[in-house]
């Protein structure tokens, strides 16, 4: 697990976990003839202590020749729910459903009949999603009376096994309320007492509770009381999702949460007026209350870029994998960098280019991560692929040929290493 430092700071935890993963230790590599960032000349890139060094290479480094691949940073997913998935199993006939309050039961009904425990789905997902170049995720595990902890106990199994690849952070989700479903505010009490979770979150206090104040006070108030952050998904738009937005920006600034509060999804801020956007954001900005989106279609999809010019972090995510709620996604985030580039316009190689950061340096500062940009010092994450450049890279999601975390390669050709 990761610590619990402010999501706005460097988290070492990433390192420390590298440093000792209870098989050898990280050796000093040289990854020979790479091009970063889609160079016309390659180099090499030269790594020390699992970070990007500079200058020779030190005596008896092992040698990876990258054959004239591109070097790209690995990826952050800032939004992702591996406890639900049915990655890698029969597939599931979805049913009709028109609410939340429906499509959760349906995931009961999935966690009811999956021979395959959380901890073995939540980790085939999360490997895949390793070989694919991601280097660190926040997860969210549901926890309700449905389940009890067996999500939260799952992807802590999940995460234990890759812990030398992936850095994950995790979220208590009350993805069937906090108020309406009896027994879960004593669940999300167990949940961060025990240690097991980075964050407590809540959902659409307005629409799908029906009790705003109780629910973020609860939340709010276990945060403050058990050192955690705090994690909501807020769907509404317009009347319903603004005055949620306003009263989680009053109680951050209330009990000194400041960096350590997110808002997943924030429908309702696509349909703002330029004015309006930078009065909101402003004060986003100055709790630096970070927000993530997973671009679902072009209304919904955060303004990322206008966003980010008034100071907000925003983070990408994968959301849902073949759950109930869905048969679609894949825990790819390069993919997920297109998806956005599509529903967003993209078109010029800068806008291609903002995509592709997005999911790369947006999840690390939403995580408090170190920006893995290659540069030295950076944290030695980053993917190798074939291709003529970054841009055409965000378009034609080539293969990972090799996922280095750490200064250690941990995927090839598709595969675990």
């Amino acid at each position: 697990m990761t610590s619990r430092t402010s999501p706005a700071e460097p988290s070492t935890a990433s390192t420390s976990a590298r440093a000792d993963t209870g098989t050898r230790p990280v050796r000093d590599v040289v990854f020979r003839n790479v091009r970063p960032f889609g160079a016309r000349r390659p180099v090499d890139l030269v790594v020390v202590d699992g970070r990007i060094g500079e200058g020779a290479a030190p005596a008896g480094a092992d040698v990876i020749d990258g054959e004239g691949r591109i070097a790209l940073p690995s990826f952050v997913d800032a939004h992702i729910h591996p406890d639900k998935t049915t990655w890698g199993g029969e597939w599931v006939s979805r049913k009709p459903a028109g609410s939340i309050a429906e499509l959760a039961e349906q995931d009961a009904e999935l966690f009811r009949s999956q021979r395959r425990p959380v901890g073995e789905r939540a980790y085939g997902l999360m490997a895949h999603a390793v070989t694919r170049g991601t280097r660190a995720m926040r997860a969210h595990a549901d926890v309700a009376p449905a389940y009890g902890l067996a999500c939260v106990e799952g992807l802590a199994e999940a995460r234990e096994r890759l812990k030398h690849a992936l850095d994950v952070q995790t979220v208590a989700f009350p993805q069937h309320g906090v108020i309406r479903a009896p027994g879960t505010e004593d669940l999300l009490k167990e949940a961060v007492r025990s240690g097991a979770v980075d964050f407590i979150g809540g959902i659409d206090p307005i629409s799908f509770d029906n009790a705003m104040d109780e629910q973020l006070d609860l939340v709010f108030g276990l945060a403050d009381r058990y050192g955690v952050g705090v994690d909501i998904h807020l769907h509404d738009r317009g009347d319903k999702g603004m005055p949620v937005l306003r009263s989680i920006i009053d109680r951050t600034r209330a009990l000194s949460l400041r960096g350590r509060v997110t808002v997943s999804h924030v429908f309702c801020l696509p349909f703002l007026s330029d004015s309006e956007l930078a009065g909101i954001a402003k004060d986003l900005a100055d709790l630096d209350i970070s927000l993530t989106t997973v671009a679902p279609s072009a209304s919904l999809v955060l303004p990322v870029a206008k966003l980010r010019e008034h100071g907000v972090r925003v983070g990408l995510g994968s959301d849902g994998v073949r759950d109930s709620w869905s048969p679609f996604g894949n825990a790819d985030m390069l993919h997920r960098a297109h998806i956005l580039g599509w529903v967003t316009g993209a078109r010029l190689d800068q806008e291609l280019t903002d995509c592709f950061e997005a999911g790369a340096y947006g999840g690390a500062e939403v995580m408090g991560l170190d920006r893995a940009d290659l540069r030295p010092g950076s944290p030695a994450d980053f993917i190798l692929v074939r291709g003529e450049g970054l841009p055409q890279v965000v378009v034609d999601m080539p293969t990972r040929d090799l996922v280095v975390h750490g200064g250690r390669v941990v995927a090839r050709d598709g595969k675990l290493v």
